[in-house]
């Protein structure tokens, strides 16, 4: 036998026994160490659903949402998803896996409650605790930050079926090498609500192809062979929820999983309305509101920016203010705020510039009364909760020309608009100096067409679509 024979027949043998080794012998370890963490968590699934009281019929639903107490639209999503079971399913016990152990379950309730309005059954939902969320901190992974959060996912996944395997398993955060693991080693139903993909194409085209510097390049590579692993997962995940066209569409290109729905995120739709008139006695202050977690993706220094500009070049409304409602999750948020002041300051505009943190949700309903603009200024945000919120209240919306606040919320209504885009700190400022000035007639056919387009994200809209999917993992 020639070499050239010999060395293809070795390649080729090699290529038969790693496929036999991913395909076989990682399966069958993988399904031994799920039957270990089943009979490891057997007697607490036995208790919870004793307590449950539904016997044999009972189901124990688990959440993976390690942030559960942020505050943030992420959370509500959580929120509204358990109260829609626990009004529809009886027979189910809502497990939430978080790393907030800082908050007792009374606080996390008290907590939804006061932020979002949402009020759930504290008997059926358990709180499991996690000790290992640092590994999926940013922070804790200062180089291939994508890489180090997914895998260390997996070790958080690992420590939330140590304390109880579900019959269902939903991650509602966007970890989706968890839900491949939990269908590895447990193949029960899985589901994710997936608000923005961990990589989309729009990253992966952001480097040029034709580059010769040696860090782009090992950059590319990385981001490349990343979303190979990330498309993996879609196979793994039996149902998906996105909050918008434009994570649909990025979702369906990496995963094209043919089980895919758009569920629009729940919004206090119906609650503002009724609460917010569309025209009150009272009239609007010049405020230009932004609702938003402080994270640095939502960009609050574009808006500090443009509100400087417009605030330096407008003459007829030097009584405006930004207005900036959000959570604080920990000390990094607490730094950025500080930080942001320090920017306002130096603008020339801190008077003008006020921050309200970890508002309860009363005083959110009061901003959005009294405000005259919304703004938003985070480059392609996979949806926009506090863009509905600031159209269902009436306010004129000011968002960034990307991502769902441009494809599925500020659009032409009964073919006028409901607001205006912007890109950049001139464009912005333009458009606040814009929406202060629109004659009242303008501003109030502006103000109820953005109050009809919001009707299309209600809480019930989100429960309805919801529970289509969750009936399909029940019965599967």
């Amino acid at each position: 036998m020639s070499l050239a024979s010999t060395v293809g027949s070795s390649a080729i043998g090699a290529l038969v026994l790693s496929f036999f080794f991913y395909y076989v012998v990682l399966g069958f370890l993988l399904r031994r160490l799920g039957s270990h963490l089943l009979r490891r968590t057997a007697a607490k699934r036995e208790v919870i659903l004793r307590k449950l009281g539904a016997g044999g019929d009972g189901k124990i639903v688990g959440f993976f949402h390690p942030y559960c107490n942020a505050g943030g639209g992420g959370e509500r999503v959580l929120w509204a998803a358990i109260r829609a079971v626990q009004e529809n399913y009886p027979n189910v016990m809502s497990i939430v896996y978080t790393g907030d152990q800082d908050a007792s379950k009374e606080q996390i309730l008290s907590r939804v409650k006061d932020r979002f309005s949402i009020t759930l059954d504290s008997e059926r939902v358990i709180f499991l605790y996690l000790s290992t969320r640092r590994y999926v901190a940013a922070s804790t992974w200062p180089h291939f930050t994508l890489l180090g959060q997914s895998l260390g996912s997996l070790v958080l996944a690992w420590d939330a079926f140590s304390l109880l395997v579900p019959d269902i398993y939903i991650d509602t955060m966007g970890y989706a090498f968890t839900v491949a693991l939990a269908k590895l080693l447990f193949n029960i139903p899985t589901a994710a609500y997936v608000h923005y993909p961990t990589i989309s194409t729009d990253m992966l085209e952001s480097l040029p192809s034709g580059t010769t510097d040696i860090r782009t390049k090992i950059k590319r590579q990385y981001w490349q062979l990343f979303a190979t692993l990330y498309k993996g997962c879609g196979k793994y995940v039996d149902r998906v929820m996105v909050n918008s066209s434009w994570t649909a569409g990025h979702v369906r290109a990496l995963w094209g999983n043919p089980n895919l729905s758009v569920v629009f995120p729940p919004c206090a739709v119906t609650e503002l309305q009724r609460k917010i008139p569309a025209r009150d006695d009272k009239p609007r202050e010049k405020v230009l509101l932004c609702i938003a977690q402080f994270r640095p993706e939502k960009n609050h220094k574009l808006l500090i920016d443009a509100f400087a500009r417009f605030y330096k070049q407008t003459k007829a409304h030097k009584d405006a203010r930004l207005v900036l409602v959000g959570s604080v999750r920990h000390s990094e948020d607490a730094t950025r705020v500080y930080d942001l002041r320090l920017q306002a300051r130096e603008m020339m505009v801190k008077d003008q510039v006020e921050f309200v943190t970890d508002a309860p949700w009363a005083d959110v309903l009061l901003w959005l009364g009294r405000a005259w603009v919304g703004v938003n200024a985070m480059w392609n945000e996979h949806f926009g909760i506090g863009v509905v919120e600031y159209q269902a209240a009436g306010l004129v919306g000011v968002v960034h020309n990307s991502g769902g606040p441009k494809m599925d919320i500020v659009i032409e209504v009964e073919g006028g608009k409901t607001g205006f885009h912007a890109t950049t700190v001139e464009e912005f400022a333009a458009a606040f100096e814009e929406a202060l000035s629109m004659p009242e007639s303008e501003v109030m056919e502006v103000r109820r067409r953005a109050r009809k387009s919001a009707e299309r994200f209600s809480e019930e809209g989100f429960e309805k679509g919801w529970l289509r999917e969750f009936e399909a993992l029940v019965r599967a």
